[in-house]
């Protein structure tokens, strides 16, 4: 606010009032009028926009590639410098070295024990099933030879019965 000339540190109670009440400003609505007139007159404008937005890019472009090579020229200046870098680059190098290295025998082994888990359940399933069979093949074979033993009995019988009525 201003200040009268006579009163230092005082406020002026002359200043003009607006007729409509103002809202307190926050801190994240404030706004300046520089960005309000500048925010209109890029929306307002379309065409300037499109010819203004290329034009900022490359400035900005600009500006990095500055930037770039003037940190390049402070980083290789001296030749401790460039030698920094170079070492820098290759603990870098080695780093990920490593960690492909390290990514690669983890691969590996989980694929080893993925296989390993897949032979060993297929083992298990076969003797399994081997086992089964062979109880199965043996059943058939004791319940065939019960069966062959009571057929050869009956055909014993039969031709006995058969021999019988021919004697006779």
């Amino acid at each position: 606010m201003a200040t009268t000339s006579g009163a230092p540190n005082r406020a002026s109670t002359t200043s003009k009032r607006s007729t409509t009440r103002r809202k307190p400003a926050s801190a994240g609505t404030r706004t300046t009028s520089s960005t309000s007139r500048t925010t209109s007159r890029t929306s307002t404008n379309p065409v300037e926009r499109a010819v203004l937005v290329p034009v900022g890019a490359y400035l900005l472009a600009g500006d990095n590639l500055v930037s770039t090579v003037k940190g390049f020229a402070a980083k290789y200046r001296t030749r401790t410098g460039f030698e920094r870098e170079i070492k820098r680059y290759e603990r870098r190098g080695v780093t990920a070295r490593n960690r492909l290295e390290r990514n690669v025998r983890r691969a590996r082994t989980r694929f080893e024990r993925e296989l390993h888990q897949r032979r060993s359940l297929v083992e298990k399933t076969m003797r399994q099933n081997r086992r089964r069979v062979n109880r199965e093949l043996t059943s058939v074979r004791r319940d065939f030879e019960k069966q062959s033993g009571a057929v050869s009995a009956r055909v014993e019988r039969l031709v006995s019965t058969a021999q019988g009525l021919i004697s006779s």
